[in-house]
């Protein structure tokens, strides 16, 4: 893809490696296996018919056709800010994350997160930004100062 010059981004985090008394950090993908890349609706299927049964690829119904799973550009800015920021304790989840709608919706005005929009779910104790790429993932941040919450549609 890179070679065709398809613009990628692979949610990844920095961990520290040691071995044989020697530490490295090394940059890991956080969800195995996942890719986000942004193309055309007919490159797009492309890149279906070439990858098939290669990888798992998301895709919506529509009609009789299965189409490669087109992300808003919003959507996936909020979920790249959120996980490349480098930030400790971060939580991700496949695309079952119905547990996680139920909480209020926020921006985040402060802070690392400044910017990203998502719900405040409480998970063990904590109250955490969670952030989807509906049909996706999701990432839980770790805990956000009340300060730096403000409620979506209210002043």
């Amino acid at each position: 893809m890179k070679k065709d010059k398809i613009e990628t981004y692979i949610p990844c985090e920095e961990t520290l490696m040691e071995r044989n008394g020697i530490k490295k950090k090394l940059r890991r993908p956080v969800i195995n296996s996942l890719m986000f890349f942004r193309s055309t609706v007919c490159r797009a299927l492309e890149v279906q018919r070439q990858f098939t049964n290669k990888v798992i690829l998301y895709t919506r119904q529509k009609g009789l056709k299965r189409l490669p799973l087109a992300i808003p550009d919003r959507e996936m800015n909020i979920f790249m800010l959120v996980t490349s920021s480098g930030e400790q304790g971060m939580e991700y989840f496949g695309e079952d994350n119905s547990k996680f709608q139920q909480g209020e919706r926020v921006r985040v005005i402060d802070g690392k997160f400044k910017g990203a929009e998502g719900v405040i779910c409480r998970i063990r104790k904590n109250r955490r930004l969670v952030v989807t790429v509906q049909g996706v993932c999701a990432v839980a941040t770790s805990y956000i100062p009340q300060a730096f919450l403000q409620r979506i549609g209210q002043d």
